[in-house]
């Protein structure tokens, strides 16, 4: 399998620039990854295909405002940094521009709030930069930083909360888990009712999950490596569902490889703080889930192979042109799959 076998042709107007104003609005398409069969609702509807004792489980993690934009202390040289990862003791893995203007010992200096110093130069774009500062980090990057929009949207955010699912609560992420920005806390509250329990797991998603890939063989793709998390709580949730027959639906990719990665390491769900570059292309056997809530990926994506792998290339790709033809919403802002 290449790359391009991953391609398709989306019209720039179906790219969303802007959140619907309210977040359930946005459409569904609900397929069923067998047989191919295609349903189109609205995001609220999701109710209708859930049941009691499904087990819904969310990505908690929080976009930090990890745009930030300084000077070379002997230079002035302009340098733009996105945080990815924190690697512990201030050195945080970074994404800078221009990379050519960095060496190891450069240091940056933030509106006089922050200081970096660059202590690795690695490849694609990544340095290790140590920061310094008096206070605390993020506010310090409330001061600073701007949320990370990709670079596909133009339009600038009016309200930054629209960027955050309603239930993020771990800081740490460089960019939105944006399957879950489609539910508010009222279609949580009805889901619930049905008797879905929801549950949640923690994955910051870095540059595994957004890196666009370069290669023409898939399997040659680097995928850079995200933490993750996973409580006793939630493992004993899962476990219980899996020993039961009841079904697990992941609420997008980084969920869905949080759940993959644990259950591949341990052959179980258990309680554990670690780090995942699992790449799932088609091929892969799931073990964890057996549902997956997502939003419409781009082309020659991993996402867009992850989702393939779970039903088919042919089917999602048929599934993403009957999108194309409906005039669907794409990407971060865009509208929803749920692929049963």
């Amino acid at each position: 399998m290449t790359t391009e076998d991953f391609n398709y042709n989306l019209p720039k107007e179906l790219i969303a620039q802007t959140p619907l104003k309210n977040r359930s609005d946005s459409k569904l398409l609900v397929l069923d990854r067998k047989t191919g069969e295609i349903d189109h609702q609205r995001f609220k509807d999701i109710t209708s295909y859930l049941k009691k004792g499904d087990v819904l489980v969310i990505n908690d993690t929080k976009v930090i405002p990890a745009r930030i934009i300084g000077e070379k202390i002997d230079t002035k040289a302009v340098i733009e940094l996105l945080l990815l990862k924190d690697l512990g003791n201030d050195i945080w893995e970074c994404l800078a521009k221009p990379f050519k203007r960095l060496h190891i010992g450069t240091k940056i200096n933030f509106a006089n709030l922050l200081e970096g110093e660059v202590v690795l130069k690695k490849e694609e774009g990544i340095v290790h930069v140590k920061l310094i500062y008096k206070g605390i980090l993020m506010e310090i990057l409330d001061q600073l930083g701007t949320m990370p929009l990709p670079p596909y949207i133009h339009e600038k955010l009016q309200d930054k909360n629209r960027y955050q699912t309603v239930y993020a609560k771990v800081l740490g992420s460089a960019a939105a888990p944006t399957a879950g920005l489609h539910f508010t806390n009222k279609l949580l509250e009805e889901i619930k009712k049905i008797g879905v329990i929801i549950t949640n797991v923690t994955l910051h998603v870095g540059l595994g999950t957004f890196r666009p890939v370069e290669v023409s063989d898939i399997t040659k793709h680097h995928m850079h490596s995200e933490y993750y998390e996973m409580s006793e709580k939630t493992a004993k949730i899962l476990n219980k569902a899996k020993k039961e027959g009841r079904r697990i639906i992941a609420v997008g990719t980084t969920s869905t490889r949080t759940l993959e990665s644990v259950i591949k390491k341990y052959h179980t769900f258990k309680e554990c703080k670690d780090n995942t570059d699992i790449f799932i292309y088609p091929g892969y056997t799931f073990e964890a889930i057996d549902g997956l809530i997502t939003n419409f990926h781009l082309p020659k994506s991993t996402l867009l192979m992850l989702v393939s792998a779970f039903s088919s290339k042919d089917i999602i790709m048929r599934a993403y042109n009957e999108a194309i033809k409906k005039r669907y919403r794409f990407f971060s802002f865009g509208d929803a799959m749920f692929i049963k």
